[in-house]
């Protein structure tokens, strides 16, 4: 165990101490503790060490804690899995989880679509080949992701030749940006000024 990795557990259950009056930590409890602040399984021999007992032990207090789960209707495990034991949500919570894990990964964005982005709600209404121009690249594939996102939108038509289309901020993008309006936008001068 590495000593980022004990420093991590310690904090994490110095903070549930923090938060519980409780009785003492049992050896269950610690156990079931472990598990859940790790990212990846553990073997019996490694959660015995961490524990400070024997593997025999742990295989004991983990398939009480499994009973325990199951009894309280607990929509996860512990699970034996890559040699090791992980806690896992049920496989009947699958959908949810794929919806979770969908918009975790439909809110992240690129450097590249977060500098288009602030052109555009700099910029809005804007063209896209002046959003290109700004930027030096291509950006009709990250215009296109932004809009799937619902970040932005056409917002009407350029009146001149070709009549290129306009893009602008939606109201989600003042959501996801915890602003009010677009008049809450940095001003460009307050972007600009080095930290202190």
């Amino acid at each position: 165990m590495t000593e980022d990795e004990k420093t991590n557990i310690e904090y994490r259950m110095s903070n549930v101490e923090c938060r519980t009056s409780e009785k003492e930590p049992t050896v269950e409890s610690v156990t079931e503790a472990v598990l859940f602040a790790s990212d990846e399984p553990l073997s019996a021999e490694r959660l015995a060490d961490i524990v400070g007992t024997s593997v025999k032990q742990i295989r004991t207090h983990i398939k009480n804690l499994n009973d325990k789960y199951k009894a309280n209707n607990n929509a996860f495990g512990i699970e034996q899995i890559a040699g090791g034991y992980q806690m896992l949500t049920l496989s009947p919570y699958n959908h949810w989880l794929k919806k979770l894990l969908r918009v975790r990964s439909d809110s992240k964005l690129s450097p590249a679509a977060l500098e288009t982005l602030a052109i555009i709600a700099y910029k809005q209404p804007v063209i896209r080949a002046d959003i290109e121009t700004i930027r030096g690249v291509a950006v009709g594939e990250i215009a296109r992701s932004l809009m799937y996102k619902g970040l932005v939108k056409i917002v009407g038509r350029a009146e001149v030749l070709g009549r290129p289309m306009l893009y602008g901020t939606t109201k989600k993008f003042l959501e996801v940006f915890g602003l009010n309006s677009l008049k809450d936008l940095p001003k460009i001068e307050e972007l600009k000024k080095p930290l202190a």
